[in-house]
């Protein structure tokens, strides 16, 4: 059976509701599974200035274990995976929840819908994007 997550998603600007801080005109997410079973995800997107943008891949390890981000001092990561369509992964920092995604898979498989909240470059923001094969 086919990972539900592994492949590239491109962003729904439509579908999606984005904090007024970060409207995307555009973008994709890749997810890869690697050797050890985690999840390496990277997103590239076009900022509301038509500029390219790309995100610190993300690399989920899916045990509920929480581990220390080497790029960012002070804060931890912790990620699971609750059923086969969902991951949920939490940054940290002094144990309490800095920022937080649910991405989940639809049934038919067609749609990924993250669920984000944190803190940015621009401040505080939530969004919720909606991905399609």
């Amino acid at each position: 059976m086919q990972d539900v997550f592994v492949g590239t998603w491109r962003l729904n600007v439509e579908q999606s509701q984005f904090d007024p801080k970060h409207v995307p005109t555009g973008g994709t997410l890749v997810f890869e599974r690697d050797a050890e079973g985690c999840y390496l995800m990277k997103a590239e997107g076009i900022n509301a200035a038509g500029e390219k943008v790309a995100e610190r891949p993300q690399r989920f390890h899916l045990d509920g274990v929480e581990r220390p981000m080497a790029e960012m001092p002070g804060l931890t990561a912790v990620s699971s995976r609750p059923d086969l369509n969902t991951i949920v992964a939490e940054g940290k920092m002094n144990g309490k929840t800095v920022g937080k995604s649910t991405i989940v898979v639809s049934a038919d498989g067609t749609t990924l819908t993250a669920t984000v909240f944190g803190l940015g470059v621009n401040g505080p923001f939530e969004t919720r994007a909606v991905f399609n094969r």
